[in-house]
């Protein structure tokens, strides 16, 4: 996306992470922050009951990679002014105020259409545009986990309170990958045929698309979603789906969906070559009847051996399976190593960082990712890009227009 210019009035991570998507992808993602206050996001310092690092900052950094930082006062009708000449320069305008908020500020469709009739204009939201609640403010927490049936379907039935979301800003990361793919489809029609778009996403439509099979499966027959028991085995008709506990106390996720088919390999690799001819489970149909009893046999085996043994044993055969790993134990899986999944990047003082790299590659390369800008940091460059002079720039410093 070399050549195109992204003009980004959004705050914390649901929006901003798209334009963080484009950065990776090429893009000039230029970040419009209150002249003073900067980005809400800046000011978090507990999240989750985890000290966020003053320096190089996480939650910044993984949505703003890659960006070009401009303070600018939007409630000042300079400040307005200088939005709309880059406007008038840019491809996209991407923005998650609400709508009372952009047409305070002057920022709606119109507003900038007005100076840049082919822009594409481009809407995150946490309900939608339309409905009562189109001007209601939210976060992935309340609209896509919770509203839009994430929440209730992660909760096994009993459980005394509710699942929450995996991690912070889980449903905004993919929204925001999700509004970088609108917008890619938007520049695509705008070069094929002329015409511009007006984009619009959610996260309420995102969280709904996100359980979309759940969702359809409700449609269809009337009943909820219902969370999985939390016990060794998930699958009531096959005993080689479900998540299982090894001898060291790790998680081993078994998703063998034919079950027939590796049910022998299995019981090989396990050293359990007997179970495969029982005559309980010598069919499909038989061990399909009586996946309960080999579940059983399934938890018992895998209860025989560590998490690292099993890796070595499992890796022999075609069936699929994964280890459950946290966060911290990403970093070094060999596969994440060998894609590129998680990046170095150079801060500010030359020193190197790691950080997760978005999930698309082209040519098989990770994306070249860079830091996400201090606040306000590009601001004299875009202003003199602009055409402004010192002299300019420093009264509207004076004016606190810019920051």
């Amino acid at each position: 996306m070399a050549g195109v210019r992204v003009l980004e009035v959004a705050q914390f991570t649901f929006v901003p992470a798209a334009g963080a998507v484009l950065a990776d992808w090429g893009a000039d993602v230029i970040k419009v922050e209150h002249a003073t206050a900067g980005d809400a996001q800046r000011g978090l310092k507990v999240l989750g009951g985890v000290k966020i690092p003053e320096e190089r900052n996480p939650l910044m950094e993984h949505a703003n990679r890659g960006k070009r930082s401009l303070g600018l006062d939007l409630s000042k009708p300079e400040g307005q002014a200088l939005l709309y000449r880059l406007a008038a320069k840019s491809d996209v305008f991407l923005t998650n105020f609400l709508p009372s908020a952009r047409a305070k500020l002057k920022i709606d469709v119109e507003d900038i259409r007005a100076v840049n009739p082919d822009i594409i204009y481009v809407r995150g939201s946490a309900f939608g545009h339309r409905g009562p609640d189109a001007d209601a403010g939210g976060y992935d927490m309340t609209a896509f986990w919770c509203r839009a049936g994430s929440a209730a379907s992660a909760t096994p039935p009993g459980t005394d309170g509710v699942v929450w979301q995996p991690g912070p800003a889980y449903g905004d990361s993919i929204g925001g990958m999700t509004i970088a793919g609108g917008i890619a489809a938007a520049l695509f029609k705008r070069e094929r045929t002329g015409e511009t778009s007006l984009v619009d996403v959610s996260l309420l439509s995102t969280g709904i698309w996100a359980v979309g099979l759940a969702v359809n499966l409700s449609l269809a027959t009337g009943t909820a979603w219902q969370g999985s028991e939390i016990d060794y085995h998930s699958s009531e008709a096959n005993p080689l789906v479900g998540i299982f506990r090894t001898r060291d106390g790790r998680g081993l996720s078994l998703s063998m969906l034919q079950a027939n088919r590796y049910w022998a390999e299995f019981c090989t690799l396990a050293e359990r070559p007997e179970l495969a001819t029982d005559p309980r489970f010598a069919s499909a149909q038989l061990l399909f009847e009586n996946a309960a009893a080999a579940g059983q046999e399934v938890a018992g085996i895998i209860a025989t051996k560590t998490l690292a043994q099993w890796r070595e044993v499992l890796a022999r055969g075609e069936g699929q399976w994964a280890a459950v790993q946290d966060t911290a134990e990403l970093a070094d899986d060999p596969q994440v190593q060998a894609n590129g999944y998680i990046v170095p990047v150079e801060a500010a003082d030359g020193e190197t960082f790691s950080l997760v790299a978005s999930p698309v590659q082209f040519d098989e390369r990770p994306p070249d990712v860079r830091r996400a800008p201090a606040f306000s940091e590009q601001t004299e460059e875009i202003l003199l890009e602009l055409g402004l002079d010192w002299p300019e720039i420093l009264e509207l410093k004076t004016a606190d227009v810019v920051g």
